[in-house]
């Protein structure tokens, strides 16, 4: 008989130490976890402003309130913002 005993077996991948060695990824996995991870956190940011009192509460209620204003000045917004724009690309 020999003192060592079998590598232990978990979910078909053999075990020998206290470090496994890591399977390597694809790159496309990789980059779908990464998105996933983004995607939660943009949609919990979301999710905090959208709680009374916070700024896309207020947005959503003034935009609910004044829809037409509220266009006008997302509009001229949008002009101020490309014609910063063009003028730096000079």
């Amino acid at each position: 008989m020999s003192d060592e005993s079998p590598p232990l077996v978990y979910e078909g991948l053999v075990y020998e130490g206290l470090h496994p060695v890591p399977q390597p990824k694809s790159a496309f996995s990789e980059i779908s976890e990464a998105m996933s991870e983004a995607v939660n956190r943009v949609h919990s940011a979301i999710e905090a402003g959208r709680k009374p009192g916070r700024p896309l509460s207020i947005l959503s209620n003034i935009a609910r309130e004044a829809p037409l204003g509220s266009l006008l000045v997302a509009f001229l917004l949008g002009v101020a913002v490309a014609r910063r724009r063009s003028v730096r690309g000079r």
